[in-house]
Parts: structure tokens; C-alpha cells; sequence
């Protein structure tokens, strides 16, 4: 019996699926097809550099911190100018902003025909280069506010009103799943073909998996509310899985279920995970898949951002397990 959500038709690239969404609205004018071109070119790039890291020389640090004051991998640089070289020849795109970047790239103007604003976490999880582990990119497309003419406050909208969010995976296989907030999708990336071909479409989460995802190093820093949970896990039979890799981390709980958490800890009080282009993305592709992503007590995607490069506490996941730790927060 075949798997309902297992494409069995003919085979769909990445483009001829972006475009036959596109043939769905009269109005259209192929416009978003060119920037989900561009960053699945990107990611087949940086899939490349990443599987030949060790060959090529390109692990390791560049010895320099990026804005966030986290040391940049060679990777890391690599990763964001593939993106940008690959993004910035798109005529529709007025801005681009990057983890890695201390402002937004501002490319073109509304009146110019910018239209869209680009946001991305170039390598995700880049740490894990040196012992062969999963890494990923992380992006969200905003439509640009042609009225505002200051970049940062341009991009600064809440998750609700991305156009579109995504993540690549470099792993065994090169993963991209992506939502225009239609139902979430997963390709693979066949490198005999050179395309990535949609594998999966509407994925679902299940509601319930006793598995949680935690860095439980810092449990002793964690709110008492976290502390509780993790009591509660541990004596009700739950399993734990952390890769330490947000994309590797949410990718697993997209596929089989449970819980993703990154709680305020005493060093990072307001939470570690940028809001634009970690925690909204993730949010957006997960509750299209039927999961649940709250930062606080406040839907994720609800958050008013206020500055570029703003952190939060994230917890994602199957809508069951969600909510059971919401329970623990009180709400």
C-alpha cells in the first residue's frame, strides 16, 4: 500500500513545482520562481563545498568573530557569499540580509523593482563541519515595503507575513524543504540530475512523539518551568536526540514528531536563536506541517520584531507534545 503523501506521479523538479504553484494564480508573473531558483542554485553550491570541506582545505575557522560575536568557519563565509552571489543578480529583490552580515544589503529600490526581501542563516550548525555532522541553510522571503525607506525596519514583519521560508540540509542527502504557506514539502537533491526533485509533499508531523530535543548541558540555568519538563520526560519514558544543528534538530521532529527546545538560560536570557531567519522560518514551515512553534508564551510568528539580528527562546514541534510543556509554562 503505497504512503499517501509519497509522490508517486511524474518526476517534479524544484522549478517545474514552484512554477505549476505559480500557474495557480493568473496574476503572477514569475517573479518568486527566480528567487527559489536562485537559492536552490545556491544550495546545490554549497552541498558541493561542504561535501568536499576536508578535500578543498575549507575547514576550520577564518579567525575573525561575525556580528553575532560567534567565531566564522571558513564554510560559514563561504555559505553567505554563495547566497548572496546567487540571490544578488535577481532582479526582483530589493534587500538581502544574512546572520553573518551586521546590516541588510539593500540591492534595489520598489521603484527599481525590488519586490521581495530575502533573510537567511547562510550555515546553520557550522561547528559540527570539523567532525563530519549535519549542517544546513535556513531562509525566509518578506515582500518588500517600498514606503520605507530604512532596510532594517523594512524587514522587521512579523513570521505571519513571510511569503515563503525554507531550509536546505546537508546530509546524507541534500534535503530542501520549503512552504509558500500552501503545505510543507520536501525535495532531494538527485546529483546525477543536478535538480532537486519533490520527494514528499503536505508532510505532516505527528501529533505526539515521547522524544525531546534539548542542549541539557545548561538544564541547571534553564527556567524552573523547563527544569519541570525535563523531570516530567525523563520519568514518563522519553527519549533524547540533540544533533545541535537547528536544521538537523527540527528536520527529525518534522519527520517522525516530538520536541524542539532552546530555553532562556542565564547566558542567554532572551533566548539564543534569531528571531528573522531562524525562529521564523522554522515556525512557518513546522505549522504548515500541523506543528505548533512558540517563543515564550507568544506564537512565534506573532513576535513583533524589532532589530535585525533579535534573539529568542524557541520551542517546536508536534502540537501535542507543544502543548503539554505549554502546560508547564502556565499557559
Amino acid at each position: 500500500m503505497r504512503h499517501p503523501e509519497v509522490v508517486t506521479d511524474n518526476l517534479n523538479s524544484l522549478q517545474s513545482h514552484i512554477l505549476a504553484e505559480e500557474a495557480k494564480y493568473p496574476r503572477a508573473a514569475g517573479d518568486f520562481s527566480w528567487i527559489i531558483s536562485a537559492i536552490g542554485l545556491a544550495g546545490k553550491a554549497i552541498a558541493n563545498r561542504v561535501r568536499r570541506a576536508r578535500l578543498t582545505g575549507a575547514l576550520g575557522s577564518v579567525g575573525a568573530e561575525n556580528v553575532q560575536g560567534e567565531t566564522q568557519q571558513s564554510l560559514d563565509v563561504i555559505a553567505n557569499e554563495t547566497l548572496m552571489q546567487c540571490l544578488g543578480s535577481r532582479a526582483n529583490i530589493a534587500v538581502m540580509a544574512s546572520e553573518e552580515d551586521e546590516e541588510p544589503t539593500i540591492l534595489r529600490t520598489g521603484s527599481q523593482g525590488g519586490k521581495y526581501c530575502v533573510l537567511f542563516d547562510p550555515l546553520d550548525g557550522s561547528s559540527n563541519l570539523d567532525v563530519n555532522g549535519p549542517v544546513g541553510t535556513i531562509f525566509s522571503v518578506l515582500r518588500n515595503r517600498p514606503d520605507e525607506p530604512d532596510a532594517e525596519r523594512t524587514i522587521c514583519q512579523p513570521g505571519s507575513q513571510q511569503v515563503a521560508a525554507g531550509y536546505i540540509l546537508y546530509g546524507p542527502s541534500t534535503a530542501l524543504v520549503m512552504t509558500t504557506g500552501h503545505g510543507t514539502d520536501l525535495f532531494e537533491l538527485d546529483p546525477y540530475l543536478g535538480s532537486f526533485i519533490l520527494v514528499k509533499r503536505g508532510l505532516r508531523i505527528p501529533e505526539r512523539h515521547k522524544v525531546y530535543s534539548i542542549n541539557e548541558a545548561y538544564a541547571e540555568t534553564f527556567p524552573a518551568w523547563c527544569r519541570a519538563y525535563l523531570a516530567h520526560a525523563h520519568a514518563s519514558g522519553y527519549s533524547s536526540r540533540y544533533i545541535g544543528a537547528l536544521v538537523a534538530d527540527v528536520h527529525r521532529i518534522l519527520m517522525s514528531g516530538g520536541v524542539f527546545l532552546y530555553p532562556p538560560t542565564a547566558k542567554h536570557a532572551s533566548g539564543k536563536l534569531r528571531l528573522l531567519y531562524e525562529a521564523n522560518p522554522i515556525a512557518m514551515i513546522v505549522e504548515q506541517a500541523g506543528g505548533r512553534c512558540f517563543s515564550g508564551d507568544i506564537r512565534t510568528m506573532d513576535v513583533q520584531p524589532q532589530k535585525l539580528h533579535e534573539r529568542v527562546p524557541l520551542l517546536v514541534g508536534s502540537s501535542g507534545e507543544v502543548d503539554d510543556i505549554l502546560g508547564f509554562m502556565g499557559r
